[in-house]
Parts: C-alpha cells; sequence; structure tokens
C-alpha cells in the first residue's frame, strides 16, 4: 500500500522537528504538579517555585512558557490554569490525565533511539522486568493504561459474542479494566486477572473501587515462566503481544490454548500491521517504541498472529476493527 506523503518545505520540517519542545515544556510543569499547585487560586511564579523547591527564576520560565503553548493564563504577574489544564491535568479530577507520568518514562527510553537503530536493540538501561520497577514508574503505567483501558473498553466488549461465556482469563491485565467490562457486559461472567505481583495488589484497588470483587479476582504469575489457570471460555490478550518477540508469542499461544475449554477463544487486542509494515501509522512509531522501551518488543501483521495461531492448534475466525484503531484477532480452538 502506498502512503501518501505530505509536501514539506525546509521551514515546515523545521517547525514539525521543533514540536519536541512544546511536549517536553507540557511533561516538566505536569511533573512538576505546577497545574495541582494552581488549582485552588492564582499565584505568581516565587510562590509555585518555593512549593516545588525549585529555582524561582528558572519555574518563571517554564510557566511563562507553558502560558505560550496555550494551557496557563497570566494576569498581573499571577499565573492561573486554563480550563483544559484544570479540567485535565489537576490531581484528583474526573478527567485527570495521571497517564502522562507514563509519558514522562517513555521521554527516555526514546531519546536512545538513534542508538538503539545502531545496535539493533534496546540500550536503555532498566531493571530486566516489571516485578523489579520503582513503585512510581509501575503506579504512573497502570494509571496510563487504565486510563486509556477504561475509556475504551466497554465498547470492545461489545464487539464480542459472549454467548455461552462464563469464564474469562485477562492475561496481563493491569488495572483489570477489560476484565470488569467483561463482567458488567454479562451477568454471569466472571474474569481473572493474570499479572505480576507487583501489579496485583495494584489490579484489586481498582477491583475493589469498582465494587466488583465478588465477579473479578486475580492470579499472580509470570506468563512468560508460569502455567496458567485452566477451564477459561475466554483468554484476552490485550496489549501483549507486542512486549515479545515472535517466538514468544508462539510460546504464549499454546499456553493459551492449553488453559481454554473446548471450543474457547483467543483475542489478541494490539495494533496490527499492513504486510509491508508502513500501516498505520501509529503502529509503525509503536514498533520502535517497542524497540527502544523493551528486550524483543515489535508490532506484528495478522499473517503473523495467524501463524501463532495454527502453531497452537486454534483455527483463526475473525478480524474485528475498533475505534481506537486497535483490532481484534480472534481463533477458536477446536471442540
Amino acid at each position: 500500500m502506498k502512503v501518501t506523503k505530505s509536501a514539506y518545505t525546509p521551514e515546515s520540517i523545521r517547525n514539525f522537528i521543533n514540536h519536541f519542545q512544546k511536549s517536553r515544556v507540557l511533561l516538566s510543569a505536569f511533573e512538576l504538579d505546577i497545574f495541582t499547585i494552581l488549582d485552588k487560586s492564582a499565584k505568581t511564579s516565587g510562590e509555585v517555585a518555593k512549593k516545588i523547591r525549585a529555582d524561582e527564576r528558572a519555574t518563571d520560565r517554564l510557566m511563562n512558557a507553558v502560558v505560550a503553548i496555550g494551557f496557563l493564563e497570566k494576569r498581573n504577574g499571577k499565573f492561573k490554569n486554563t480550563k483544559e489544564a484544570s479540567d485535565f491535568l489537576v490531581k484528583g479530577k474526573p478527567e485527570y490525565m495521571s497517564g502522562l507520568m507514563h509519558t514522562v518514562s517513555l521521554w527516555q527510553t526514546w531519546s536512545t533511539l538513534t542508538e538503539s537503530v545502531l545496535k539493533g536493540k534496546s540500550v536503555y538501561q532498566r531493571p530486566k522486568t516489571i516485578n523489579n520497577r520503582d513503585s512510581r514508574w509501575l503506579e504512573a503505567f497502570i494509571g496510563a493504561m487504565h486510563y486509556r483501558a477504561s475509556r475504551q473498553a466497554e465498547e470492545i466488549v461489545s464487539k464480542i459474542d459472549l454467548k455461552g461465556v462464563k469464564k474469562v482469563l485477562d492475561i496481563g491485565g493491569g488495572s483489570g479494566a477489560f476484565a470488569m467490562a467483561f463482567t458488567k457486559a454479562k451477568k454471569d461472567v466472571k474474569a481473572t486477572v493474570f499479572d505480576l505481583p507487583n501489579v496485583t495488589p495494584i489490579t484489586l484497588k481498582y477491583i475493589y473501587e469498582n465494587k466488583l470483587t465478588n465477579k473479578v479476582d486475580t492470579v499472580c504469575g509470570d506468563y512468560n515462566v508460569d502455567k496458567f489457570p485452566k477451564g477459561y471460555d475466554i483468554i484476552f490478550l490485550s496489549a501483549i503481544v507486542h512486549i515479545n518477540s515472535y517466538k514468544g508469542n508462539v510460546k504464549l499461544i499454546k499456553k493459551c490454548a492449553a488453559s481454554l475449554n473446548p471450543g474457547g477463544r483467543i483475542i489478541i487486542q494490539d495494533q496490527v500491521m499492513n504486510d509491508d509494515r508502513t500501516t498505520p501509522p501509529g503502529g509503525a512509531l509503536f514498533a520502535l517504541n517497542m524497540l527502544v522501551g523493551t528486550e524483543e518488543g515489535d508490532t506484528y501483521t495478522e499473517k503473523e498472529m495467524r501463524e501463532w495461531f495454527d502453531k497452537a492448534g486454534i483455527k483463526f475466525e475473525k478480524r474485528i476493527e475498533t475505534f481506537m484503531g486497535n483490532v481484534l484477532i480472534i481463533g477458536r480452538k477446536k471442540k
């Protein structure tokens, strides 16, 4: 498929490249909690600097830049949030974008892209597993995943036929957003979130907040090492296969197949690339996100996912497009 290219000029290329500056300004202000500090009343940059224990001049210049990009207003030397900043960037607000802290972390990995391309692998120094990550990073990561998943789970689950489904296993389910959506979609469905030992306590918090402790439970384990519990009608893999290598996914799908009831289904939700890997554009960029941020991750084509199914004795059933751009690839175990 031919990708349509825009006509760029040297000036437009320069402007395009410099967009990172605006992103960094907003992320730094968010990371320093400036929007939360300004929630109740307007303040001078000096007052804000004292609260965040930062240099006064530098804080002033940062806040001026936030005004310039449209997220703060400044009058008579005092700063206040714009409506958008107040709605989305203040801790405690219903629409607070807590997941932006994960984007702060991504800034670090993406800065290694050039070296990662030269080496052919991630060069970022990080703990080998999520289980070794510090709690601040982990809370931000799960929060980012929940922010996205909770806004799409209901609609995505509505596209899945739940006739005859009693038990769902959500592999690497994080906050449990999808597991909870399955139980809300059909009264007699119960779901299990399978995730790492330091993730499941966070999962339980989300389950408790949603008052679904009687319908959603957790099992601790590493999907690369541990066996899965058996007896499930659906095994759901949302944003999981892109973390692994091709061979790792062959092994994972075989484990899923062994955990399914006869006639049960494996449902992959992920970026699905066309065969030349140039579209969708978001998937092409996400492949680089996996290059810099994981040991073996990538984005994959439908053809590759069908191959995983074939190797596990799973028959490809259908492909379903979702409103968020991700795709559901569904396979069924023989009865």
